[in-house]
């Protein structure tokens, strides 16, 4: 991107179609915050929603709210909202638990349908939960199924005949690379494998077409993107033609045939409500609903667009602003090769980024020197990066990194 004029990011602020959705969202005054890919702001309808559930369903109805006010509908309910952003069709989504228990569920039925296959093929570089999980499921079937990395480049041609799933992050979270997710599942099935995708870094924030892609199995999160709060309940995605034969190691009560017939043996229920376990969490669906109700009022190709011209401005402006020898771009510099962040590496990564974070940019940091910058298209402007940018060159420009209390390394980074 050539360098833009302050006239010209005025424009462009003008200009956005997705202007008007900043309002819905509730920050402190004077932060840039670039944060979203760990945790999104609150939808200022938020706490109202929150307060209608608390006091007028729970306190008004008690446990008949699980009737009257619909609770025991709201993972598949809500589900079928997530699927409209995921290319997903109703039926194929339920709110449940966490990330990493989804992906153990999954992970575990996928093994199931493939009974005589003994590897999961991941990246080498995934997310470290999602590597454990697969440790942990492969500790568990006493020898019988192993994890296997390799580089996410070297995927499709490591698929082989013992691959029973190939587990991959469709963004990476320290770089931000996206993979294609329609090239490796169809790589993935002409060796009779499945697939499951992490899309915890993509929902919300670009397309993604489950069914297009012919995906087999999916898991992501509520808090990033989609703006559901701190532990937000997460999701999961089973494509209908698995879920007559697809078990869940987890035979809880709420994935059950019948909960409340309370019989003494479990029968799975049928569809994706088997693959539900303990009791909905009630106010943590509600809140991510409010999230999801303005992700779904955006055009997901306008979401698109501005998310990759943020990441192109910030990476035009720190290239012009910043003469550090040590900052490197490690994301993509194609925006069509990347997910909505942009990563730069420094070897004082950590005090930089909490000098910037008490000057108002807020990104994070990834060990061992990663800075990361999420762009979420809903409430940041052209005129944020360009400030962002700014600040960010006069923090590596005149050392002010460089106090002991930005040193100090907190529990979390």
């Amino acid at each position: 991107m050539a360098m833009t004029t302050d006239a010209d990011i005025a424009d462009l602020d003008a200009a956005d179609p997705l202007a008007a959705f900043h309002d819905a969202f509730s920050l402190p005054d004077g932060v840039i915050y670039l944060c979203g890919n760990s945790l999104g702001p609150p939808p200022r309808n938020a706490g109202e929603r929150l307060t209608h559930v608390t006091a007028q369903q729970w306190g008004a109805h008690l446990v008949r709210g699980w009737t009257e006010d619909g609770w025991i509908t709201l993972p598949r309910r809500v589900g079928d909202k997530v699927a409209r952003l995921i290319g997903a069709k109703p039926g194929e989504v339920a709110i449940a638990d966490s990330t990493s228990v989804n992906l153990f569920k999954l992970l575990a039925a996928a093994c199931g349908l493939r009974p005589d296959r003994t590897t999961i093929l991941s990246q080498a570089d995934n997310f470290p939960t999602d590597l454990y999980i697969a440790q942990g499921l492969a500790g568990l079937s006493r020898g019988h199924t192993q994890l296997r990395t390799v580089p996410a480049g070297a995927i499709a041609d490591a698929i082989d005949d013992d691959t029973a799933v190939v587990m991959l992050s469709h963004v990476d979270y320290r770089t931000g690379a996206l993979l294609d997710m329609k090239k490796l599942t169809a790589a993935a099935h002409a060796k009779g494998a499945l697939a499951l995708w992490d899309i915890a870094h993509s929902a919300g924030a670009l397309p993604v077409d489950l069914n297009l892609a012919a995906a087999d199995f999916a898991v992501g999160c509520g808090y990033k993107y989609l703006n559901g709060g701190p532990g937000a309940p997460a999701f999961l995605f089973v494509a209908e033609r698995h879920q007559g034969d697809a078990r869940s190691p987890l035979s809880g009560w709420m994935g059950h045939a019948l909960p409340f017939d309370f019989a003494p043996d479990y029968r799975p229920a049928d569809g994706i409500t088997r693959f539900l376990c303990g009791t909905p969490v009630v106010l943590g669906i509600a809140a991510l609903e409010v999230g999801l109700d303005l992700a779904l009022k955006a055009d997901p190709d306008a979401l698109r667009h501005k998310s990759q011209a943020l990441g192109n401005l910030f990476i035009a402006r720190v290239e012009a602003l910043c003469a550090d020898d040590e900052l490197t771009l490690i994301s993509p510099r194609a925006a069509a090769a990347r997910g909505s962040q942009v990563c730069l590496t420094h070897r004082q990564g950590y005090p930089v980024m909490q000098a910037l974070i008490d000057r108002g940019v807020i990104g994070d940091f990834r060990a061992p020197d990663i800075m990361r910058f999420g762009f979420a298209p809903l409430y940041l402007s052209y005129g944020d990066i360009v400030e962002a940018a700014r600040i960010l060159a006069d923090v590596l420009a005149t050392g002010a990194w460089d106090q002991p209390k930005y040193h100090q390394r907190a529990a979390v980074t």
